[in-house]
């Protein structure tokens, strides 16, 4: 039986350290499954988009997609879906979130701020599915559960409350505020979480410019061997 392809899809973003960040992550997947074809595709602002990524693999091997995104909105359920439909024998693994190693990865980013007595709050980017917005509130509540301290979250589009505004509920009662990045890497929405943070300290998003967390890779073959 043909082994089939891992087709990671991310969001795509114009963000050079953004993309390097993606390149490094499916570069330690890669070497994790050496019998495994590996590519990168994109359902936005990069090429190759899902169709020519999917083109590039030969239609007798099977595909699994594993998409590089937080939660499972528009795009894991519709976008996805509809892009594929055209080939036989695609299978689309779930979102990489909720899930607890993104959490462990999130409390290590914050503790190398000095997050000690501040109030955090999580940043994610939102989303117009609500289901998608559930699960990173589902995050929240996780991340809290690890911190044993309560995280608030706060939507950079999409949703409500916006982060400009829980930081500042956060902060009201006169504590310093750190700020979770619940983003993947790099990107327009990490900018934006900075500029509206209100000078809070913002942690670093998930994947940046050091190795991806061996967590995070962990969590990606797991998605493509559980679809396979």
């Amino acid at each position: 039986m043909t082994q089939p392809a891992l087709l990671a899809i991310s969001h795509g973003t114009a963000s050079l350290p953004g993309r390097a960040a993606i390149e490094r992550l499916m570069d330690a997947v890669a070497r994790r499954l050496p019998d495994v074809t590996v590519r990168l595709g994109h359902v936005d602002v990069q090429q190759p988009d899902v169709a020519a990524s999917l083109d590039a693999i030969p239609e007798a091997q099977p595909v699994v997609i594993v998409p590089l995104l937080l939660s499972a909105g528009y795009h894991v359920r519709v976008d996805l879906r509809e892009k594929s439909a055209g080939r036989d024998d695609v299978t689309i693994a779930p979102a990489l979130g909720p899930d607890a190693r993104l959490v462990e990865v999130l409390a290590a980013r914050l503790e190398t701020l000095d997050s000690d007595g501040a109030a955090v709050v999580l940043a994610v980017a939102g989303s117009s599915d609500g289901r998608a917005n559930d699960d990173c509130r589902t995050i929240g509540a996780m991340l809290a559960e690890r911190l044993s301290r309560d995280v608030a979250v706060g939507f950079l589009a999409a949703a409500e409350p916006r982060l400009g505004d829980a930081v500042a509920a956060a902060g009201s009662r006169g504590a310093p505020v750190v700020v979770a990045d619940y983003l993947l890497a790099p990107g327009y929405f990490h900018d934006l979480a900075v500029r509206v943070a209100g000078g809070a300290a913002v942690a670093r998003p998930l994947l940046d410019d050091d190795e991806p967390a061996a967590s995070i890779v962990d969590l990606v073959v797991e998605r493509y061997r559980s679809a396979r």
